[in-house]
């Protein structure tokens, strides 16, 4: 089982335990975070009602309408290694204006989708946002002192317009696919995910190459670090692998990751590790096929036009990579 990390702790058990739990597995389930049990069902049973709606209320908020990779994905209409992901999806970023003249990752800022049909979602999600935020945040805080710098060495990156990305996620049954999603590790430098309860399919790839199941933990956000942390840390914490397996024909499952991120221009702030700790750092993964940018935007965008070709076509001109 992953470890379980309680944020209440005292700062002198959780901080060793938090840089433990991320340099080897690269996942932990966190109690004693502080959201409420009530927002925690809300926002569960909000999810379920969305993809409750007739299929006409979610194309309202279709993404391929969105240059922002924004809104609602179609069953099978992300991919993952090329390979089709069996999930619908809402994409929810933070809701701002389109930069003028803007090119590249910086596409990637301005406004959400929103349900006509269902009122209550915005308001919802962006209080979910503002939740999580500082649940995130408090985290990073810990691991840097954890690791041997100051407690605020990461809030300047946060200070300034972070671009943290929520997905509302339903994976279906199936008996031809079971690719939920497939194996991949998050471009951010944080995730927080809430999964329903008694869903199962989260698997995380163990140092021996074997996939280990990590079913929710009634209370708990199961959390993994992302690549920009890999980089913060010149490979001490590395991102780990994870993949969903597609539930059970008759069944689904209800998953919300969400991704703490800094502004999409930001260069992750690196930290000087301690002698003792520098010499167990792997070094930050080389992998031809999956490039790590030491900038949000320039990670955040590889993932998105890959992820959503179709949007990468429509709005942004980009071809499709033919995978032999």
């Amino acid at each position: 089982m992953l470890p379980v990390l309680d944020l209440a702790a005292d700062p002198a058990t959780l901080r060793p335990a938090l840089r433990e739990a991320a340099h080897s597995p690269g996942f932990f389930y966190l109690v004693g975070h502080g959201v409420p049990d009530e927002e925690i069902s809300g926002i569960l049973a909000l999810a379920r009602a969305f993809f409750a709606l007739p299929d006409a209320a979610k194309a309202e908020i279709s993404q391929l309408k969105s240059p922002q990779f924004r809104g609602y994905s179609r069953l099978g209409g992300e991919l993952t290694n090329g390979a089709v992901d069996w999930r619908e999806q809402v994409d929810i970023g933070p809701e701002r204006a389109v930069i003028p003249g803007a090119s590249g990752y910086l596409r990637l800022q301005g406004p959400n989708l929103w349900p006509s049909a269902l009122p209550a979602f915005r308001p919802a999600f962006e209080r979910w946002d503002a939740l999580l935020a500082e649940v995130g945040l408090r985290l990073l805080r810990h691991w840097s002192v954890s690791l041997g710098a100051a407690e605020s060495h990461f809030d300047a990156a946060f200070a300034r317009e972070p671009a943290t990305l929520i997905k509302v996620v339903r994976y279906p049954g199936s008996a031809e696919n079971p690719q939920g999603v497939g194996a991949h590790k998050d471009s951010g430098v944080l995730t927080l995910l809430l999964v329903e309860p008694g869903s199962r399919g989260l698997q995380v790839e163990g140092a021996d190459g074997r996939w280990i199941g990590a079913d929710p933990l009634p209370g708990a956000f199961i959390v993994n670090i992302g690549e920009l942390l890999e980089v913060a840390t010149g490979g001490y914490l590395r991102a780990t692998r994870h993949r969903v397996l597609a539930p059970a024909p008759g069944a689904d499952r209800i998953s919300i990751p969400y991704f703490l991120n800094p502004a999409l221009d930001t260069r992750i702030p690196v930290i000087t590790l301690p002698p003792e700790l520098a010499a167990l750092s792997r070094g930050v993964e080389a992998d031809p096929g999956n490039p790590i940018f030491d900038t949000y935007g320039a990670n955040a965008w590889k993932s998105r036009v890959r992820a959503h070709p179709d949007v990468a076509l429509r709005h942004h001109g980009i071809e499709p990579i033919q995978r032999p």
